[in-house]
């Protein structure tokens, strides 16, 4: 039953449960504060009345000691109500009116001997027809008492004009709380509506996007309120995903134009090895013709997948130190491209560890070489060396550079300069260098001649030489070498 109750208030619009949770709290603190007015003016009543009763009861011990009590006696002429009771609490006298029944209870009366009590009689609603207020007293509360004698004083004043006066403030105060009410919640509500009418934009805006709105953005008012910075950080969400979009919808339009190529090539020597029978010699040469296109095509999509996704390191990835992980890198790839220690060969300088994956170390450092090679010319250097709490990797060749107008576009996938364009290759190498140093928060620039391009501010100036194409990767040293790192840098 409970869940039901709750499934059914969260299912409320946001506005009604907050209008309902502001009048529940505006009514408890409205009935709070007039119980409290209540009680001070009940109290101050009750106290007056209290006096006159002392005055009263004091006045009926006095003529009752002197034996003046009877009607000339100024306490019963000023309209005071009073009885004698004996110990057991028979009325001895009383003034007119009261003869008939004692106005305590065997309980009080007995309460009575021992000391003052205060007692009500009749009650403010329903409305009585007789409300008095009480007063006992005992004539002496050391003396047992014999029946039949003095032993309580008991002295009443109506209480209408009190009791009234209670009755009208209630009265007053239930309608001075509705409407406080009334006017608390119209306010929380305009208030609410107020709030929640930029969320409802926001959200009528956001289902528009949904639907395939292109190039919408919310609709954010001036000011610095919490729902402004929301709308502004939404705005800024939205621009990432477009850019995003954009940039996966231009790979995807490139990667489908680079594969196609290759898969027509590959279809068209495999028809044209079909159409016709053939010798073996030239069968077995149209199938190694395919075999290597399609060993390009993998690596090819390879390389896409390693653009896509790189993982940032992990608490657990080790801290390597380039000065001795780069040489058996540098030395598998001048094997495996017949390179002479004069054509590529190593600067290693100390540098503090870096936390990579020693695999994606080596994907950086074989496509900086790929691209020296390819583009470049001998001699080619590694080196490394300390910047501040980076480790720093820079690869350097001795070719012609790219050409100036190109430097921006370096790391766009796909992308080729024109001198470039009938070298093999696919354009990815730097892109994927740059994504996997934007993934360990490293920082990625190249320089060619006398142009440079930083896409990130750079924390050194450029030292390589002048000539040749120079790439420079800075990787974050790892913490617990971030304090040396600095102070070598």
């Amino acid at each position: 039953m409970r869940t039901l109750r709750s499934l059914r208030w969260r299912r409320l619009p946001l506005r009604v449960r907050l209008i309902a949770g502001f009048a529940a709290a505006m009514l408890v603190v409205l009935t709070g504060a007039g119980a409290f007015v209540y009680l001070r003016v009940q109290y101050a009543l009750d106290r007056r009345l209290d006096a006159d009763l002392t005055a009263q009861s004091t006045a009926v011990t006095t003529a009752l000691h002197d034996g003046t009590l009877g009607p000339r006696n100024p306490a019963v002429v000023s309209g005071g109500l009073y009885q004698i009771l004996d110990p057991t609490g028979a009325v001895l006298n009383a003034s007119p009116g009261l003869t008939a029944r004692p106005l305590l209870t065997p309980t009080e009366v007995a309460a009575a001997r021992r000391g003052p009590v205060r007692t009500d009689r009749g009650t403010l609603l329903p409305i009585s027809v007789e409300p008095l207020r009480v007063l006992a007293t005992p004539l002496d509360p050391n003396e047992p008492g014999a029946v039949g004698r003095p032993a309580i004083v008991v002295v009443a004043v109506r209480r209408d004009q009190r009791d009234e006066a209670l009755r009208e403030l209630v009265a007053q105060l239930a309608l001075a709380n509705l409407a406080a009410l009334a006017v608390a919640s119209l306010v929380g509500y305009r208030l609410a509506r107020a709030a929640l009418d930029p969320v409802e934009r926001y959200r009528g805006q956001a289902a528009r996007i949904a639907a395939g709105a292109n190039g919408v953005r919310l609709d954010v008012p001036t000011g610095d309120d919490e729902l402004t910075r929301l709308g502004r950080t939404l705005n800024d969400m939205l621009a990432a995903l477009d850019t995003s979009l954009e940039r996966e919808r231009r790979f995807v339009s490139d990667a489908s134009h680079e594969l196609r190529t290759p898969l027509t090539l590959l279809a068209a020597e495999l028809e044209l090895a079909l159409r016709r029978p053939r010798p073996a010699a030239e069968l077995e040469e149209a199938l190694r013709a395919a075999a290597t296109d399609t060993a390009r095509l993998i690596a090819l999509a390879d390389t896409l997948l390693a653009v896509g996704v790189q993982a940032a390191p992990g608490p657990a990835t080790p801290a390597v130190d380039l000065a001795v992980a780069l040489p058996p890198i540098v030395q598998r790839y001048r094997n495996a491209a017949d390179l002479t220690d004069t054509a590529l060969r190593t600067d290693l300088e100390p540098a503090p560890p870096v936390r990579i994956d020693p695999a994606r170390l080596e994907r950086i450092v074989t496509n900086l070489l790929d691209n020296a090679v390819r583009h470049g010319a001998a001699p080619i250097t590694v080196a490394t060396g300390t910047t501040g709490g980076y480790a720093r990797l820079t690869v350097h060749d001795a070719g012609p550079g790219m050409p100036a107008q190109f430097l921006p576009h370096a790391a766009e996938r796909f992308a080729r300069a024109d001198t470039a364009r009938t070298t093999p290759g696919t354009g990815l190498g730097l892109s994927l260098v740059d994504a996997i140093v934007a993934a360990h928060d490293g920082h990625l620039w190249w320089c060619s001649g006398a142009a440079h391009h930083h896409p990130q501010p750079a924390p050194l100036p450029c030292t390589h030489p002048g000539t040749g194409t120079t790439v420079t990767v800075l990787l974050p040293a790892a913490p617990e070498s971030t304090s040396s790192a600095a102070i070598g840098g």
